[in-house]
């Protein structure tokens, strides 16, 4: 019923069916019945985790069901015809409570663990690379045959490859909006990680949890949780093991944004002031344990708490001399995201454009999905007076926001 709809039209949408009127709502998240009525009629952008949360809140629906989108894959020749349904099969599959052997299927093959161990590595390639679709459709195989090798034999290596793979899919899922399925994923590779017992893949899967549940809205859980996981890895610091400080950084980069989410500036301050200092004990860009935490990862961060905060000018001041080039595809296209955004809120519209058609050349899948590209392709076509450009109607298109 709300597919292709604005943030501001699904508020509406709403709360007419809660029976709530505008002025009643505005009071709910402290804002004047002007702008409310502004935010339903796309007249202003509401793009605001922490604005949209509050009215989430007040609805008594999700931050999903406001900023929740389609999570149909287009069927290509990598990701093949079998992917969220498979996924999500894989994840409900009840043997793994049973312990008795994962039903054989013809999606779970016989590995080796260094087999397995390669898929791992080809499946976060791919979500690095923005290739979701294959991502989703090799999972199911992957995360199938890695349980039954840890039903067979429980021992480090293999909980391992469990416990990353399930980080995998909770990190696929949540950019396809699949939220609740992807904290299943994220509490299961905990699970998984704490059989491992190792610290840096401990670490790195309690840093999925708190981006799921970030993810879902509860952002000072979030807080906690990343607060937690600092404690624990901090007393594993010392090692001087680089993939345990990789794991702390980006670990850190989640509480930040969980923070802006909060409006906690001082709290996000903490945590970007303690990950650039991880990231200078790195001194470089670096992707141990797939994390592509390093210097250049913390400037994202900066750019993206600025905007969850409000400060744009900021953002922009420090975005786009930015040079992310050293980093994996889908952290690229992610801050030039927020950079589309900035533009956008900054009035520079053809700027912003511009921004989303170059993320969209190199990662149509990440662009196709994000909420943010969806609601500033959504805002300029409701907004546009007279036709759209040829470019803007193109893009929609491709988008299936319009026909």
């Amino acid at each position: 019923m709300t597919q292709n709809l604005t943030i501001g039209e699904r508020v509406a949408w709403y709360r007419r069916r809660r029976g709530i009127s505008q002025e009643a709502l505005a009071g709910l998240v402290g804002r004047t019945d002007d702008w409310m009525s502004k935010v339903e009629n796309n007249r202003i952008p509401l793009d605001r985790l922490s604005v949209i949360r509050l009215l989430a809140d007040a609805l008594d629906v999700s931050l999903g069901d406001l900023i929740g989108e389609p999570t149909l894959l287009d069927w290509t020749s990598e990701s093949g015809v079998s992917t969220i349904p498979a996924l999500r099969a894989t994840l409900m599959d009840y043997s793994h409570l049973m312990r008795t052997p994962a039903p054989s299927t013809s999606r779970s093959r016989s590995f080796q663990l260094p087999e397995l161990e390669r898929d791992l590595s080809e499946v976060f390639a791919a979500y690095q690379g923005s290739k979701f679709g294959y991502a989703a459709g090799r999972l199911p195989a992957l995360l199938s045959t890695a349980l039954s090798m840890v039903q067979s034999n429980a021992d480090g290596p293999s909980n391992r490859v469990l416990a990353l793979g399930y980080q995998v899919a909770a990190s696929v899922l949540t950019k396809l909006g699949e939220t609740d399925l992807a904290w299943n994923a994220a509490e299961r590779g905990l699970a998984a990680a704490q059989r491992a017992n190792d610290p840096a893949i401990i670490g790195s899967l309690i840093r999925t949890v708190a981006f799921t549940v970030m993810s879902t809205g509860r952002v000072q859980p979030a807080v906690n949780l990343v607060e937690a996981g600092a404690d624990y890895l901090q007393s594993h610091l010392g090692a001087g093991r680089p993939d345990v400080w990789s794991v702390y950084g980006t670990l850190l980069l989640v509480g930040s944004m969980a923070a802006a989410r909060n409006n906690r500036r001082d709290v996000v301050q903490g945590f970007l002031t303690e990950a650039d200092q991880a990231a200078a004990r790195l001194g470089g860009d670096h992707n141990y344990l797939w994390t592509a935490f390093g210097p250049t990862n913390v400037a994202i961060h900066r750019v993206n708490t600025a905007m969850e905060l409000g400060d744009v000018q900021i953002a922009l001041s420090l975005g786009p001399n930015l040079d992310t080039s050293a980093l994996p595809i889908e952290r690229q296209i992610r801050h030039q995201l927020e950079l589309a955004r900035a533009f956008n809120l900054a009035g520079r519209q053809q700027d912003s454009i511009t921004a989303v058609l170059d993320a969209e050349q190199a990662a149509p899948e990440q662009v196709r999905h994000h909420y943010l590209s969806r609601q500033l392709v959504l805002t300029w076509m409701r907004s546009v007076h007279g036709s759209p450009s040829f470019a803007l109607q193109a893009l929609a298109k491709r988008m299936q926001i319009v026909r």
